[in-house]
């Protein structure tokens, strides 16, 4: 199975011999890839509907792979802290992702679960949620797929609670060094921008459309956009 380039970074960051837990598994692409390249020693893929669990079941078949075990459950509510030492949440909102973090205590238990979290909206939610929090966000990859921007991120409990600034909650990790980092960084610069033009016009909202500005202003200069 060639994978999209979204599923190749991901995997890129599991390390080898892990026991992953795929939250949202889809159509179970990753485990499939995880197993059929010999990183993972075993997944359990999770969906919170019957369906999609039916659609890995038929590419695990189709693909003949061994070692996948798929759940239905809500998040990681059906998985045991001793099953998983990485867990992948990819393709939700980033309050989505937070939420489900939130909900599973074990993630915070030693030794600490590895995070590889990629969020399609909202990454400075989940960025302050795990800074805030006691979560480490070790690395950051970004790349671009059919138009779209994207990070993903890998993450671990530490119990350090840190307060990198605003700029980071939008742009993380991610340097513009590379064409995929600058235009994320160019994406939420432009999200930003919107947001204080949407306000400047309202006598109401100046405190929040001057927030917007300043922010805008210290991602350009960080990045040098």
């Amino acid at each position: 199975m060639r994978p999209c380039l979204r599923l190749q970074t991901i995997a890129s960051l599991v390390p080898q011999g892990a026991r992953v837990c795929d939250i949202g598994t889809d159509h179970g692409y990753l485990p499939v890839f995880l197993m059929q390249n010999g990183i993972a020693a075993k997944v359990i893929a999770t969906d919170l509907r019957e369906k999609p669990l039916e659609n890995a079941r038929k590419n695990l078949q189709k693909f003949a792979v061994q070692g996948v075990e798929t759940r239905l459950c809500d998040g990681l509510s059906g998985v045991a802290p001793h099953e998983a030492d990485t867990v992948v949440i990819a393709g939700m909102g980033g309050e989505v992702i937070r939420d489900i973090i939130m909900r599973c205590a074990w993630l915070t238990e030693e030794p600490a679960a590895a995070l590889i979290l990629q969020p399609t909206t909202s990454p400075e939610v989940l960025r302050r949620f795990l800074t805030e929090n006691g979560f480490a966000i070790l690395r950051e990859i970004p790349l671009e797929e059919n138009g779209k921007a994207y990070s993903v991120l890998l993450s671990r409990y530490c119990g350090k609670k840190t307060d990198p600034g605003e700029a980071f909650f939008f742009i993380g990790l991610v340097s513009p060094d590379s064409a995929a980092g600058r235009a994320y960084i160019e994406k939420q610069y432009r999200r930003i921008q919107k947001c204080a033009e949407a306000l400047e016009n309202n006598p109401a909202e100046q405190e929040k459309a001057g927030y917007y500005r300043r922010l805008a202003q210290e991602i350009a200069q960080s990045a040098k956009l």
